[in-house]
């Protein structure tokens, strides 16, 4: 069902939306959301590449990047978000879930970068080879490049089934103008945008927004681009932190996202597998109330 605006502020009184500590599905299950536009649940931790997923071509250089993966797939996660711009992501990605026999478990995300319908077809085709697939889960129009240009091929590969979801991304809060028009103009399946604890100009008008048009959200830079979950690293976790049963830092800020109703799945990237399971412990258990969220934004944003 789609959450109007009124419906969600409902659940908040207040830009930070929560209603009670939200009730998680069983603890064995890791927490899913439906996709609006499909009605299919997502599970609401999946991993990013950029950067951590650019190695070589050895076994050994592709081991631990092969552990989050499996780690991923253990703990019930499925969302896995790359770009051609991402160096050698694609290829590994596509290669670790060949090798594994893993493609059935995997939700690939990837995206078009690049001007003119032409080029956009021939990269959207290559990612296709590198990812050893024949239908991608979630192709976005990556920082809204040429969009006019490539939704059309979108959506005629949405309907010929190679294609099962379309959406937009941005990474900036300086695109956020541009990115509401954009979710305004047309019908999409997906936006993929960046929200954490010390960067919440989302809340008030692109999560509302999602919310009002059945969009799904993906968030990136959940850690608020690392600079955050660095600067946390050296503090006490507060003892309260318990109240939600979380365990790190990390765990916290993800948590804080998933606060969200809107939000549908976070993606932290990562290429250790012991910070994959570590964050994969946020797609678990309960959520911030709203009382909870003021005191977070009170005593850790900074």
């Amino acid at each position: 069902m789609k959450l109007t605006r009124a419906a969600l502020l409902s659940l908040t009184g207040s830009s930070l939306l929560a209603g009670r500590h939200v009730a998680a599905q069983t603890s064995v299950t890791m927490n899913r959301r439906k996709i609006p536009s499909s009605g299919e649940l997502l599970p609401v931790v999946g991993v990013g590449t950029w950067r951590t997923f650019d190695v070589g071509s050895k076994p050994e250089d592709r081991a631990s990047v092969a552990e989050v993966l499996r780690v991923l797939f253990e703990a019930g996660g499925s969302v896995i978000d790359t770009s051609p711009m991402y160096g050698a992501a694609e290829a590994v990605v596509g290669s670790l879930l060949a090798a594994s026999g893993s493609r059935s478990k995997a939700f690939i995300a990837t995206k078009v970068w690049t001007s003119g319908r032409d080029s956009g077809i021939a990269q959207m085709q290559a990612s296709m080879r590198l990812l050893r697939t024949d239908r991608i889960d979630l192709m976005q129009i990556h920082n809204l490049v040429d969009w006019r240009a490539h939704l059309p091929t979108l959506r005629a590969w949405k309907g010929e089934g190679r294609i099962r979801h379309l959406g937009i991304t941005h990474y900036t809060q300086s695109a956020h103008d541009e990115l509401e028009r954009v979710m305004r103009a047309e019908k999409w399946d997906f936006v993929q945008l960046n929200y954490a604890l010390d960067d919440r100009a989302v809340e008030p008008r692109l999560l509302l927004l999602a919310a009002e048009r059945g969009i799904a959200v993906i968030v990136n830079q959940p850690f608020g681009g690392g600079g955050l979950l660095r600067k946390l690293s050296s503090r006490k976790l507060p003892d309260w932190a318990g109240e939600i049963g979380v365990t790190s830092w990390a765990q916290l800020l993800l948590k804080f996202v998933l606060a969200n109703p809107a939000v549908t799945c976070v993606i932290p990237g990562t290429g250790k597998p012991e910070h994959m399971t570590d964050n994969l412990q946020a797609g678990f258990g309960l959520y911030p109330d709203a009382a909870l969220l003021k005191r977070m934004v009170a005593e850790i944003a900074i």
